[in-house]
């Protein structure tokens, strides 16, 4: 069965780019087929991968019709990984999709035939419009969550949000997971703040742990996932690991 999992949170900075980057990459060296969807404006996924802001077909395209998915994905250096890009276009679809009937289910219908084992949307930190997409085309999500004293600011709100969606237009839609990221074990603080993140969500919390790491850090501005860059790093053994795990809580 094909996955489609949204990485959302709709706070800035929590990892949700370096996230969907990397497990995507993760999930493509453990011989899955995957698709990483950059849904973001900034098209920060996309230039993660070195791949210009300009001069190709994007999300945008795709999800506006005049161009199908097959024409507008790109092929990585990571074999079996694959991207669909995101440019500022991508901003200007919260408008013009204002009048279209069913806009929020405008990628779903884009990802309908999409032939890959896994397919990863990189959300932009927003609950808007493109955010509704991705909660309505997806079958599970992944919220990273910084372990600083805001964590759990507005999460809240973003699971109702979830909840009414499963309430209304997407039913199979589940929470696969919360992911602990930019977590340095050498403060009190982020000790205090995976506690709490454990007693509100039990199970639900991911046992990979994202550490702070420079490495992880780096690899954006070479074009490179941490795999690449780094492989032996802190940040790509976590990676590894949450791969790992999330195909296991798929079953696959």
């Amino acid at each position: 069965m094909k996955q489609i999992i949204s990485v959302i949170n709709q706070k800035g900075g929590v990892g949700k780019t370096t996230t969907s980057v990397n497990l995507a990459a993760g999930l493509a060296r453990d011989g899955h087929s995957t698709l990483l969807v950059d849904f973001d404006p900034q098209g920060n996924a996309s230039s993660g991968f070195g791949i210009p802001p300009e001069g190709s077909l994007t999300s945008y395209d795709v999800i506006l019709e005049p161009a199908n998915l097959d024409n507008a994905v790109r092929e990585t250096n990571i074999n079996k990984l694959y991207l669909l890009p995101a440019n500022g276009a991508l901003a200007a679809a919260e408008v013009e999709t204002a009048s279209i009937q069913g806009r929020e289910a405008l990628l779903k219908n884009a990802l309908a035939g999409a032939n890959y084992e896994f397919v990863l949307i990189d959300c932009p930190p927003s609950v808007g419009m493109l955010t509704l997409n991705a909660l309505v085309a997806a079958t599970s999500l992944i919220i990273p969550v910084q372990a600083e004293y805001y964590a759990l600011e507005g999460l809240g709100q973003l699971l109702n949000i979830v909840q009414r969606i499963r309430e209304t237009v997407n039913p199979n839609l589940e929470l696969m997971g919360m992911l602990l990221t930019m977590y340095d074990k050498r403060t009190t603080l982020a000790d205090q703040v995976s506690s709490e993140l454990h007693s509100h969500f039990g199970d639900k919390m991911f046992k990979t742990v994202i550490p702070r790491n420079v490495r992880l850090a780096e690899a954006p501005s070479f074009g490179k996932t941490i795999f690449e860059h780094d492989k032996w790093s802190k940040g790509a053994r976590a990676y590894k690991q949450l791969s790992k795990e999330v195909e296991s809580r798929v079953g696959s």
